[in-house]
């Protein structure tokens, strides 16, 4: 899955074309995904993810049939390319989602069959020089690329059964649009919207034989991680206001003069 704000220059992988690619890794400045402001996380990844990060639903775009296609984000901030969940270079979070994890790599799928390993061109970390290299001298994979490649196949059969978890909230018209407003303090109103919801009261309504359906299947209990999750909005608040505080800081009062010197 690639996300404009992370992914930059995706490139689908050639043994030809890559050969001599190496990369630098483990990465450990994180500040390329500074404009993150929110990831897909799949339902697999929820128990992970509902401890650090708000989980909510968005649509995106359409399935086969025409219906909306709904799928789960961790937000990282309020505003748009805001990602607080960085200070500095540092990752502030115990937790990464497993597509942030992948990067520089990602996938793009070609059809309902076949998908790429593709990888960011514009990682500062890719070299010819040093690194861990992503082919052999013959042009196989090396462990690095074996390894990823696992992993993204891995993740993406879990991005196609996320998918399912939104249809089936979808069909049981159990979503709504969320709105979450806030009081900075300085009095200024900030609202946070477009997202969508599980509503509790929807849920308690349904029949039982559907919360039977729900329980077994587990979307039942990501339902809960969900709505434990939002709990963490108020994280999300404390840290944007101070990075609100700091940018508009004022500056120290000078005079002018040279410091006395004791």
């Amino acid at each position: 899955m690639i996300n404009q704000n992370l992914h930059r220059q995706p490139t689908a992988l050639d043994s030809t074309q890559h050969r001599n690619v190496k990369l630098r890794l483990p990465i450990t400045d994180w500040s390329l995904a500074d404009k993150l402001n929110a990831m897909f996380v799949a339902a697999a990844e929820f128990g992970d993810v509902c401890r650090e990060f708000p989980i909510v639903f968005v649509r995106a775009g359409k399935e086969p049939d025409g219906s909306d296609a709904i799928a789960p984000i961790a937000v990282f901030g309020l505003t748009e390319h805001q990602n607080l969940y960085l200070s500095g270079e540092r990752w502030r979070a115990q937790y990464m989602p497993a597509i942030l994890r992948a990067y520089p790599f990602c996938i793009a799928r070609l059809d309902d069959e076949r998908f790429a390993v593709c990888l960011d061109t514009a990682y500062a970390g890719t070299s010819v020089v040093e690194g861990q290299p992503l082919f052999e001298a013959d042009g196989q994979p090396a462990e690095l690329l074996k390894g990823m490649t696992t992993h993204l196949e891995t993740l993406e059969g879990e991005v196609q059964r996320t998918r399912l978890v939104g249809k089936r909230l979808l069909e049981l018209g159990v979503l709504r649009d969320m709105r979450f407003d806030v009081t900075l303090p300085d009095g200024r109103q900030h609202a946070v919207d477009g997202f969508l919801t599980v509503d509790d009261q929807k849920m308690t309504e349904l029949p039982d034989e559907v919360v039977c359906e729900l329980h077994r299947n587990g979307i039942l209990g990501l339902v809960h991680l969900h709505w434990v999750s939002l709990g963490n909005m108020r994280r999300l608040v404390d840290w944007h206001v101070e990075r609100t505080a700091v940018t508009h800081a004022p500056a120290p009062a000078t005079n002018g003069a040279a410091p006395a010197l004791s």
